[in-house]
């Protein structure tokens, strides 16, 4: 759902004085045809072997936002320009209503969208003020790790060798204080695994200032952490890229489109898996704020970002969000509404932690996907001390890190084919819940259903994609397929049985599909562009 701002609406003299956070969105971008012929000028070798390992389209939008656009937006006065996005087309922008308003006036500007609820067609809440969403108290040997990892039987996964090695995950956080020093990511650094980084807020490649927050410290070691003998994280041979995009102090609308250009920057590079231990839901300013209702997976700014991102063949793992014992805000969190791996948290026991926020989705979706142990976890802080920890915000990555390891055998899975997998390995998947979603995972139950599933497999392939009308592919068997086509937010919009080699969708509008196709108990996804 767009928030687009209407030239005629009326306006207080008070909120055309104070600063507001918006987005401006561009009509198109130049030179779109040339880099698509030629993608290695817009995006990395790994980007494009990962792409094309898991059949994922390049389109228009990997194409950057038109820098002279932007540069025209920063010599407007008044108006500063602090983030973009090249999925969306837009810059994110402060300024008073009144100057920012002005920037319809550019031909090439298509709409502003302003991230206050009352100047936009979205309602107003009364919520209350947020403080900080970053809610947490503060052969291998797992040490103190050991139950939140064999919770999940990753720890089998990595008896057999699968440790993440190969995939690449981006973690979005506040803040990564000393990673580069300490000993618990030692491991990594002399691997050279440890990629690099950035501070989208400060423009700054600092992204280990030890000045900023922990929390992001916290979160890579339960994925990257090792400290022989006391402590082993869930993906210790996988790379890592670090992003700041979050403000601790403060909780504004910039921070969403800091977020969605890390991710952006993340597929541009080749990364295979996002971590985010972030949710927005409450601002500090109210008239910001979402209510419970926008949590459906395609209004926050975040979410709509998230989407692409999967689209665009990232498996992003979200934190649910710390607010089910509270009485105004219960349900998850954006981006965790979107079509993403959105993670609970439960005790040492599987027991459902209070705090965890709740499912549905608004629209109705099962939330979270599933979970992991989020309460009375063990992490390393700055400091290469191992402390007890609370939060979603644990829970999200020692399940990333899981499933990393897990993707290491077999690369070639698509993003929706892992997450599937993923779902239907846990433990309620076949009576999911709004505490636990689908449930635990169960990591070695994982492993054996890829072997058998490797092992049935027939192949399998499009004849042409983009598609316009007849969905073509190959049948190498005598047998027929199951088609499911569903939508980018996981909604199902079409079963058919007994598909031999071709499906109608003729009567589909354009836009991006995911086909799964169904024989002898494999499972194949494909990504499907609709002209």
């Amino acid at each position: 759902m767009q928030r687009f701002f209407l030239i005629f609406l009326f306006i207080t003299c008070f909120s055309y004085s104070q600063e507001e956070h918006a987005w401006i969105y561009f009509k198109e971008k130049p030179n779109v045809e040339a880099a698509l012929n030629d993608p290695s000028t817009i995006l990395s070798a790994k980007a494009i072997q990962r792409k094309e390992l898991r059949r994922t389209p390049i389109d228009e939008r990997d194409v950057p936002v038109n820098e002279e656009y932007i540069t025209i937006v920063k010599s407007r006065e008044n108006i500063s320009v602090k983030a973009k996005s090249k999925w969306l087309n837009c810059v994110h922008v402060l300024g008073t209503v009144q100057d920012i308003s002005k920037l319809a006036e550019l031909e090439f500007v298509s709409g502003i969208e302003f991230a206050s609820n009352n100047l936009n067609s979205r309602a107003s809440t009364e919520a209350q003020k947020i403080t900080n969403k970053l809610e947490s108290n503060i052969d291998f040997s797992y040490g103190l790790a050991a139950n939140q990892t064999e919770m999940l039987n990753t720890d089998y996964l990595h008896e057999n060798d699968y440790t993440g090695d190969g995939i690449t995950i981006a973690v979005l956080d506040a803040g990564f204080p000393n990673v580069n020093t300490i000993g618990a990511f030692e491991r990594l650094r002399s691997a050279g695994k440890l990629l690099g980084g950035y501070d989208f807020p400060n423009r700054s490649e600092n992204y280990n200032n030890p000045e900023l927050s922990n929390h992001g410290t916290l979160v890579l070691s339960n994925m990257a952490g090792f400290i022989e003998g006391r402590f082993v994280g869930t993906a210790p041979g996988a790379s890592y890229y670090l992003f700041r995009t979050e403000i601790g102090p403060t909780e504004t609308p910039v921070e969403e489109t800091y977020w969605v250009e890390a991710v952006e920057r993340a597929d541009s590079l080749g990364v295979d898996l996002i971590n985010t231990s972030l949710g927005y839901t409450l601002f500090d300013d109210p008239d910001y704020s979402y209510t419970p209702e926008d949590m459906d997976g395609e209004t926050a700014f975040i979410s709509r970002g998230a989407n692409i991102a999967t689209e665009k063949g990232l498996l992003v793992v979200v934190s649910t969000g710390n607010r089910g014992d509270e009485d105004y805000f219960k349900i998850i969190g954006a981006p965790a509404d979107a079509n993403v791996l959105s993670v609970g948290a439960v005790d040492k026991n599987g027991n459902y932690a209070a705090f965890s926020s709740l499912g549905p989705s608004a629209d109705g979706r099962v939330k979270p996907d599933v979970s992991a142990q989020g309460l009375e976890i063990v992490a390393i802080d700055e400091f290469n001390n191992m402390v007890q920890a609370s939060g979603t915000s644990f829970a999200s990555p020692i399940l990333a890190g899981s499933v990393a390891s897990f993707w290491q055998v077999d690369p070639s899975l698509t993003n929706l084919e892992v997450m599937q997998l993923v779902r239907e390995v846990s433990s309620l998947y076949s009576n999911p819940n709004i505490n636990l979603g689908y449930g635990i995972p169960d990591f070695r139950d994982a492993l054996s259903k890829l072997i058998e599933n490797t092992e049935n497999s027939e192949a399998l392939f499009l004849y042409q994609n983009p598609v316009e009308n007849e969905l073509r592919f190959n049948n190498p068997t005598t047998q027929s397929y199951k088609v499911t086509l569903f939508d980018t937010l996981g909604r199902i919009i079409l079963k058919r049985e007994q598909v031999q080699n071709e499906i109608d969708l003729s009567g589909f509008s354009r836009g991006i599909y995911i086909a799964m196709f169904e024989q002898n108990n494999s499972r194949q996804s494909f990504l499907i562009i609709k002209k």
